[in-house]
């Protein structure tokens, strides 16, 4: 079954994640992304809406999946992570994050990847990574360290807790906080007002902004120490 769709409404894509019950990270839904952001990029929408089911945008890695893979199975693993985000991170159309709910650990650096993100009341939200005992691939702590400023950064990986929408929107995870049945609405129309701008030169523009960190993650990702073993013991355990 496939856990990506695709529509596309006045020339801006929709992408959602149908992963039930939490959008979780796994290969197969990772290939399906890769494999879907080749297309984007052959035809490319002039804005894309990304956003979850039910009440998950994404919870991140499918912790009960993780524990089972072998060395090499963790080295894809990673390998696919640092892709989705660089590829995420640096799509030269505009994004906008519709995070319709939960957005935990892999799930939060995703939404942080747009270009902007509208959260939804009454999900939580964090980078959990730190108490599971899962050490960020490259590309993920690149995307943190681009998207937040130092404070929150530190506040969110080093304490690794879950907080709510407007605790969120005060460190800078999210741009805008809204009732969950608006924010796909919203998103839509956000997602519209960048579709309005000239197309070349946001993608220049962005290039601009973006270009340095994210030529820094795709470097450190081709030579990430974690795809040598990602998940220790202390990590099962938790």
């Amino acid at each position: 079954m496939a856990d990506l769709s695709v529509d596309r409404v006045d020339g801006i894509a929709i992408v959602r994640i149908e992963r039930p019950p939490a959008n979780a990270l796994a290969p197969d839904l990772l290939a399906e992304g890769a494999e879907l952001m080749e297309g984007l990029r052959a035809d490319p929408p002039k804005a894309v809406v990304l956003t979850g089911s039910g009440g998950f945008f994404s919870g991140g890695v499918d912790l009960k999946l993780a524990p089972t893979l072998s060395i090499e199975e963790q080295r894809g693993m990673v390998g696919g992570i640092n892709r989705l985000f660089c590829d995420w991170y640096g799509f030269p159309r505009p994004v906008v994050a519709a995070v319709n709910g939960h957005a935990v650990a892999g799930g939060l650096i995703l939404a942080l990847c747009a270009d902007r993100r509208i959260g939804a009341r009454g999900a939580t939200f964090g980078l959990t990574e730190v108490r599971v005992g899962a050490p960020y691939p490259k590309a993920a702590i690149g995307v943190v360290q681009a998207e937040l400023a130092p404070a929150s950064a530190r506040e969110l990986v080093l304490r690794g807790e879950l907080i709510d929408g407007e605790k969120a929107l005060e460190l800078g995870a999210l741009d805008e906080l809204l009732e969950p049945a608006a924010v796909e609405g919203r998103s839509l129309d956000v997602a519209r007002e960048f579709a309005a701008l000239p197309t070349a030169t946001y993608e220049i523009v962005k290039e601009q902004l973006r270009g340095e960190a994210l030529a820094a993650m795709r470097e450190r990702s081709e030579s990430d120490p974690l795809a040598s073993g990602w998940l220790s013991d202390e990590t099962v355990s938790r």
